[in-house]
């Protein structure tokens, strides 16, 4: 049932001139309970539909990815959350090699939890890692987060095992305690992806609105980490001339209007910055 949904998710792309999105971490079902064994028996079963999805992605050049979230803490302290979250990166990596994609096909990760120890934390992360079979670790990425881990650290876990990095600009502008300038953490980011594959960026705008809690007559004001609904296209055009003269890459839009917040972006682009509208694919 996912795969029919995904065919339908590709046409959808393929129709409206999209050319990246990042498949939903539950497109392989899978129980807490579950061990890896189950959900590779799922992904041998459908061989042939993830087959055909995958070739169907080629075909219309549509490069996907997965973000899986919170459900996955590599650098857990408890010794079964860490090996439930290897089993996940081990099954999403079987499930985008079953499907035949390039090396643009990413599996997102954050370090994971800073346990009163940020710079062990870290250790155990990279330790983790380099202990991954290497068809997950070519397939994983590693994002900058707005709570813990800045560029700065990330850059660290790049240098000390390889991981290739995933800018946020959100979260550099909300952590970055070292004062890194965005291009140069950008520039640094787009780097570390070997040449020949599109690096991956996350964009988003935040959240300005007040609004009401559900159910209470409370207000509540903006945070400044939450993402917005839509995308400024005016932030938008000004990332992209700080982007000028860096390796081509992705944008992966994080917006609550999703596929609408990108369209959007379009029309808005088209109207208020018609140059760079059409330097941008």
């Amino acid at each position: 049932m996912s795969l029919a949904h995904l065919h339908d998710i590709l046409r959808y792309l393929q129709a409206n001139d999209i050319h990246m999105y990042r498949m939903h971490s539950r497109l392989l079902p899978h129980a807490p309970h579950r061990q890896l064994t189950d959900m590779r028996k799922q992904i041998d079963e459908c061989a042939v539909q993830l087959a055909a999805m995958g070739a169907l992605s080629r075909q219309w050049g549509v490069r996907l990815s997965v973000h899986p979230g919170s459900i996955v803490v590599l650098n857990a302290l408890n010794e079964d959350q860490a090996a439930r979250s290897e089993a996940h990166l081990k099954a999403q990596a079987a499930l985008m090699d079953a499907m035949g994609l390039g090396s643009e096909a990413v599996i997102v990760v954050h370090v994971g939890g800073v346990y009163d120890d940020p710079s062990t934390s870290i250790e155990r992360f990279i330790r983790r890692y380099e202990a991954l079979p290497r068809p997950v670790q070519r397939r994983l990425a590693l994002e900058n987060d707005d709570r813990r881990f800045s560029h700065a650290d990330v850059l660290t876990i790049h240098e000390a095992c390889g991981a290739r990095l995933v800018f946020d600009n959100l979260h550099h502008l909300v952590l970055n305690p070292e004062g890194i300038p965005m291009r140069e953490a950008l520039a640094y980011s787009l780097a570390t992806w070997r040449d020949g594959v599109k690096p991956k960026v996350h964009f988003c705008t935040p959240r300005t609105e007040m609004r009401s809690l559900p159910g209470s007559s409370r207000i509540k004001a903006p945070t400044w980490t939450e993402h917005g609904d839509f995308v400024s296209p005016f932030e938008f055009a000004a990332f992209m001339h700080l982007a000028e003269g860096l390796r081509p890459f992705d944008v992966m839009l994080e917006a609550k209007a999703r596929d609408l917040a990108l369209l959007k972006l379009r029309e808005d682009m088209a109207r208020f910055a018609p140059k760079l509208a059409r330097e941008v694919e």
